[in-house]
Order: structure tokens, then sequence, then C-alpha cells
């Protein structure tokens, strides 16, 4: 289960996780952007870089790549919500396979699920946006993990990865509004992924980060016995932290559906 919990402070996690921070960071401004300004939000979902598709008809395929980073200005749920997941499951990859295997990861999952999006919906009107096809295909490779790594993923983790792949799975298809064909493409594409780029994947572990911490001259500070004193939760503890994230999940899930956050 340490694979999804974070003992980091905000500075070792943007040293240790680069890329999912300024993923995290480029969503934030251009959600704020649209949100705060309808002229910029015209600009931007529309003229710019939403996944339209008569625009990607005419050969706007940027649009594929930069829908990726751009969310719903009516919803903070939507930004929130895909924030939260990269939080929660990137790290381990990103450490796993490092920095610029994981940024493959999640742009080619992402743009998997547009393309697919596009080609099995030829509404020209179509307009769809998020990080969720990305988020479903680092969820696939840890599926694909699950099954066929298991040197990489232990026991808890497998279960939480599996209980949640069917609640989002379930979600998809049951509330509106949702771009079904990028969640289940990139979810696919995450799983094919597995078996091209988990090939060198070292098992997730805290200690790595820790060692890289010992030797910044900077954090003199370090206590090498820090996870020593960690007790290791496992049992009713354990069970009850899965299920707390899977409920919280549902919980937020159902608050964007029923007041359209």
């Amino acid at each position: 289960m340490e694979m999804f919990f974070r003992t980091e402070s905000f500075k070792d996690f943007i040293r240790f996780y680069p890329m999912i921070t300024g993923i995290i960071a480029i969503q934030l401004v251009v959600w704020l952007l649209t949100t705060f300004s309808n002229t910029l939000a015209e600009l931007i979902i529309f003229q710019w870089g939403g996944g339209w598709n008569l625009a990607i008809a005419s050969g706007q395929y940027w649009r594929l790549f930069t829908s990726i980073f751009i969310h719903s200005p009516e919803s903070f749920s939507h930004v929130l919500f895909n924030s939260f997941s990269l939080v929660l499951f990137g790290p381990a990859i990103e450490q796993m396979v490092g920095k610029w295997k994981f940024i493959f990861i999640y742009l080619f999952t992402g743009i998997a699920g547009n393309i697919f999006t596009f080609l099995i919906d030829p509404s020209p009107m179509y307009l769809h946006y998020g990080a969720s096809g990305a988020v479903y295909g680092l969820i696939g490779l840890y599926i694909y993990m699950t099954f066929f790594r298991k040197d990489l993923i232990d026991p808890s983790s497998s279960q939480m990865i599996v209980i949640i792949s069917i609640i989002g799975l379930l979600m998809t298809f049951i509330r509106p509004g949702i771009n079904i064909y990028a969640h289940l493409f990139g979810f696919i594409a995450g799983i094919a992924l597995g078996p091209i780029i988990l090939t060198k994947a070292t098992p997730f572990s805290p200690w790595r980060n820790n060692r890289r911490q010992q030797r910044d001259p900077n954090g003199v500070n370090f206590n090498p016995n820090r996870w020593r004193k960690r007790k290791i939760l496992t049992g009713k503890n354990t069970g009850n932290i899965i299920w707390g994230i899977i409920i919280a999940l549902v919980i937020l899930g159902f608050l964007g559906n029923i007041f359209n956050l």
C-alpha cells in the first residue's frame, strides 16, 4: 500500500516527481484562466485547444494533445478529481520507470483516448477535454502489473486498483456527460503499454527517495531512521484506508453529478 501513501513534504514531492508536479500546475493554471475570464475560456477551449471534432477534422490535430490539459471551467470537481488521481496514482509509476517514460505514458494514453473519441464519435460539433483518459491510462498500467508483473505491485495495492478500476469504469457508463471513449481507450492503452514500458521497471520504494534526500547537500535534517520508526499499516487499518479512498472517490463523483460542481 505504500505505493499510494504520500509522506513527502511539498518540497520533496516537487523534487521527486517533477513531471506530475508540472502536469498538475499546467492544468490548474489553465483551469483558473478559463474560470475567471470568458474571453480566455473561448480562446483556450474553442479556438486553441479543446477536442472539437470539427476543428480536428480540418487539420488541427494538436487538439488531441492540448485537450488533455483543459478542464471544464464550470466544474471544480473535474480538475480536482484528475489532480487528486494523478497525485495518488502517478508517483509510484514516475519513480518506477523514470520521468521521461512517465510523461510518455501519460501523453500516449491521453492522446489514444482522444483519437478513438474522434474516430468513434464523428459528430462535428462534439467537444471534449480533460485528463481522465490519461489518468485511466495509469490505472490500466497498474492493472497490467496486477495480472502480469506481480513483482512490481504488492497485494494490497493490487486489491485497491482492481476495486477502483471496477468502480471507475462503472461510473464512466452511469454518469452523464462523460467521455466514455477517452476513459475506455485510455485504460486499454495503459494495459497495452505494460509489456513495453515495464521491461526495465523497478518496484517502487520509499527508501529510494530517502537515499536521494540523504545525498542532497541541503537535506541536513534528514533522519535516516524515519521510515523504521513508522508502523506498518496492516490488517484492519489497511482495509479502512482502502475503503476510505474508494468512498471518497465515489462521493466526489456523485457530488459532481448531482450539484454539477
